[in-house]
């Protein structure tokens, strides 16, 4: 009886901080119409300023062991005292993933990895990193920008002119990754990052929702509504399209409004 009033204060605790964030966020995932499991995974910490979306891969179902992991690991990162200090705790623990991930393919003889791709705010800045095809997209000033580049050999192809655009939509391997949690003795993380304007909305998605929604589309839905509503508008359209793989999404959007917004030039490499 004694511990009831003290699970009430830090309730209303809990949802006076939410309000006070400068983010409003919500997540989904599913396994789709065609798999039997869903191997992604997602991570929304707006206390944080963390959120992730990961797309497992690997025999006999095992790909969600890996994107789980890294959401695992990632869920310990807590309150970071800065955004340089939050960035090295978010490096840490996917290194610590990548490790975890190798130990269980060596112990059971199977090949596992997973995409990550994962927003981090604070002091207003952000950054967008990611291995893999998962994508971050940035929606500011009415218009949309996918802010990290695909880690896969159809897209290093098209880097280097080697096929077309149309050739590219065609090609028989072009979900072969490049790059993935896991995989090899060492990680890589590619990484764009900025100031935060008020409005800036953030999508957060893995291969199942762009191989059926148009960043067109992708923009509409997220201007348009709640990121609550614009996730579930966004799975319904997957869905109805087919839904060939499992799909994950994550919005983000930063309170306030400034249609006057423009982009500017961000930065980082890959």
């Amino acid at each position: 009886m004694g511990n009831r009033p003290q699970r009430g204060v830090r309730e209303a605790l809990r949802q006076l901080t939410d309000v006070a964030l400068p983010f409003e966020s919500y997540g989904v995932s599913h396994k789709g119409c065609v798999r039997q499991t869903n191997e992604d995974s997602y991570l929304s910490e707006p206390r944080s300023g963390l959120w992730v979306v990961a797309d497992g891969m690997g025999g006999h179902d095992a790909g969600e062991v890996a994107s789980a992991s890294i959401v695992d690991h990632l869920s310990t990162i807590g309150i970071a005292s800065s955004a340089p200090d939050l960035r090295a705790r978010f490096e840490d623990r996917l290194r610590r993933a990548h490790g975890e991930i190798r130990e269980f393919s060596r112990t059971h003889g199977v090949t596992i990895g997973s995409t990550v791709a994962a927003l981090l705010a604070m002091d207003g800045k952000f950054a967008c990193l990611w291995l893999g095809d998962s994508r971050l997209y940035l929606i500011r000033g009415g218009s949309i920008v996918q802010v990290s580049h695909d880690h896969t050999e159809v897209q290093d192809l098209l880097d280097r002119g080697a096929i077309t655009p149309e050739e590219a939509e065609a090609w028989p391997r072009k979900n072969v990754i490049t790059r993935a949690i896991g995989v090899g003795d060492d990680i890589t993380v590619d990484f764009r990052q900025g100031d935060i304007q008020a409005g800036d909305v953030f999508v957060l998605g893995t291969d199942g929702l762009t191989a059926h929604v148009s960043d067109g589309e992708i923009e509409a839905a997220a201007r348009a509504a709640t990121p609550q509503a614009a996730c579930e508008d966004l799975l319904a359209k997957v869905l109805d399209r087919g839904g060939t793989d499992n799909v994950t999404i994550v919005i983000v959007r930063i309170r306030g409004a400034d249609e006057s917004a423009n982009f500017e030039p961000l930065e980082g490499g890959r």
